[in-house]
């Protein structure tokens, strides 16, 4: 039975609601149809991911009603399994419009119901509220973040006491407590007696940060030697600005140029359409800074600093992105080249970790040298989970995903931008000793491993009926699986819906495996209303040039893209 939206919008006229709040409402009740449905025909889903959402107001928005609601499951939920006294939790946000304001209700909720709250005193990027949490020995954390979304959008990311993204089931237990909550007035918005004390963290978590950071360094001698490396860095808009280029210069590197309009830290993006460092778009002042410069390489972290996009010079000195995949490659190539060279793969049992659509080169490279590999489902938190489950009996080396998220060590429980910056930084001055770029390090993995091409193709479906037109793809694709991908017959099927049959824990994601390598993979994003498909597929590249490889690779993706636009439109 669909919900009656206009009436909801009008309890929220009746009800105890901030005057601002109805004043929205109001303007959306007289305007155009479909924004009001949109903004009331359901609850915003608090997922297992937390709460991803336009800000605005109603059921379907970020506003500080729906931040309290979370807020007030997650503390009956851990009330309920955590009844010690004085238990803590860490709060964080970054830079967007409401982040603070969404930031401090979280903490006024969660004392109200009892607990110690540390607080950032300002922004600071997602990677450091894991590291806090592990710090202050936290039983969870929560992050004010809608990470690299338009400015229109924010979130709500609960982390757990071991740094990680919460994940099966305590995810799904938070998730019930949640929905239990039937409106604000369930909610202690205002601390009283038996309150928990709220107090602020700030220097101190970023030096003990920074420290740690320091400590993975594996080449300082190339980095004295190669400190000039000239770097262009942009936190577009965002939190990083903190925190890399204080990264950057304890490890020594002293040619790091700032996109001064960039540092600072805007909720609207304003030089930005979308501040993605995957988008070529938000790069361009970078890289326009980097010609002027001369520079050697780009970094560009995205809002809370949990992803890198990295611009490098190729062969013939021109400027071009990488894509996640390529420096995942590059940095695990990097690692596990000097944990060989320094005796550290004597330790026990060294792995990396990597997802089920991030390229496969990473597995080949470990493979070479003896480090095993697991894959595991789309999102860092799985990451961190195989990190958790491994503590004390194996070794952690790096951990990466194709959506630019990276990871090294195993004091940060996420992908983490700050420490990404460090090792392509690190990376490139290790390259420079053996007289080579990253750009040529990347020929030189190709050159000994194959040459791996992927492709991400995203749908973006809208609304209430963009959410009903992905759920009737993902059933047409299991209810008539494809025969074939790019004209390889198809020799595997994987439904990650099946934990059973994988291993892993349920998920709505569907995987091809051709007879030829090709792996196509098919996701409804969990954040954003876009259904994706993953291409992946390497060619050899010994006997041929490596231009010759990147073309055969490119036209057996242009087939296999040709395919998919046909089955989505």
């Amino acid at each position: 039975m669909e919900r009656d939206y206009r009436a909801v919008a009008q309890s929220w006229l009746d009800g105890g609601y901030d005057e601002a709040t109805k004043q929205e409402v109001r303007a959306l009740m007289a305007g155009d149809p479909a924004a009001l449905e949109d903004a009331f025909y359901r609850n915003l889903e608090f997922g297992t991911g937390g709460l991803r959402g336009i800000m605005g107001a109603g059921t379907n928005r970020m506003n500080r009603y729906t931040v309290g609601m979370a807020t007030q499951g997650l503390a009956n939920y851990i009330r309920k399994h955590h009844p010690v006294v004085g238990t803590c939790l860490c709060i964080s946000h970054d830079n967007r419009n409401h982040s603070r304001e969404f930031a401090l209700i979280t903490a006024d909720v969660l004392s109200a119901n009892g607990f110690d709250v540390y607080i950032f005193d300002s922004l600071r990027p997602t990677p450091e509220l894991s590291y806090a949490v592990r710090l202050k020995k936290a039983v969870a954390g929560v992050m004010i973040t809608a990470s690299h979304n338009p400015k229109e959008y924010n979130g709500y990311k609960v982390f757990w006491s071991d740094g990680g993204q919460v994940t099966s089931p305590v995810d799904k237990e938070i998730v019930a407590e949640v929905n239990r909550i039937g409106s604000p007035a369930e909610v202690r918005f205002v601390p009283g007696e038996g309150a928990g004390i709220i107090r602020t963290m700030g220097e101190d978590v970023d030096s003990a940060y920074l420290k740690d950071i320091l400590s993975l360094t594996l080449s300082p001698e190339s980095v004295a030697r190669h400190n000039d490396i000239r770097i262009v860095y942009t936190p577009l808009h965002g939190t990083g600005v903190r925190l890399v280029p204080r990264a950057l210069d304890m490890l020594g590197f002293k040619n790091v140029f700032h996109v001064p309009e960039q540092d600072v830290n805007d909720g609207d993006f304003p030089t930005v359409k979308s501040p993605n460092p995957e988008e070529p778009s938000a790069l361009k002042m970078a890289l326009e800074m980097a010609e002027s410069n001369n520079a050697d390489i780009v970094l560009a972290t995205d809002p809370d600093a949990d992803r890198v996009g990295v611009a490098v010079r190729d062969g013939n000195g021109k400027m071009i992105l990488l894509n996640g995949n390529q420096t995942a490659s590059i940095l695990t190539y990097y690692i596990l080249t000097r944990w060989k060279e320094l005796g550290k793969l004597s330790c026990r049992n060294p792995y990396i970790v990597k997802t089920i659509v991030t390229t496969g080169l990473l597995k080949a490279i470990a493979s070479d040298f003896g480090v095993r590999t697991y894959d595991v489902l789309t999102g860092f938190k799985y990451i961190a989970e195989v990190v958790e489950e491994n503590e004390g009996r194996a070794v952690f080396v790096c951990g990466g995903e194709e959506s630019y998220g990276f990871n090294v060590g195993e004091f940060v429980r996420d992908k983490d931008a700050v420490i990404s910056c460090s090792m392509v930084a690190e990376a490139a001055a290790w390259a420079a000793d053996r007289g080579k770029t990253l750009y040529g390090l990347l020929e030189e993995i190709y050159s000994k491993y194959g040459y791996y091409r992927e492709k991400l193709l995203s749908y973006t479906m809208k609304g209430k009926s963009g959410l009903e037109k992905i759920a009737s793809l993902m059933a047409e694709f299991r209810a008539a699986p494809l025969k074939s991908v790019g004209g390889a017959p198809v020799a595997r099927v994987i439904d990650y819906a099946e934990p059973e049959k994988t291993g892993l824990p349920s998920s709505n994601v569907l995987q091809y495996v051709a007879e030829d390598g090709t792996v196509l993979t098919v996701r409804p994003s969990g954040t954003e209303p876009k259904i994706k498909f993953y291409i992946g597929l390497s060619e050899k590249a010994d006997g041929c040039s490596l231009t010759d490889a990147a073309v055969r690779a490119d036209e057996r993706i242009a087939a296999i893209e040709n395919e998919v636009n046909a089955m989505v439109s």
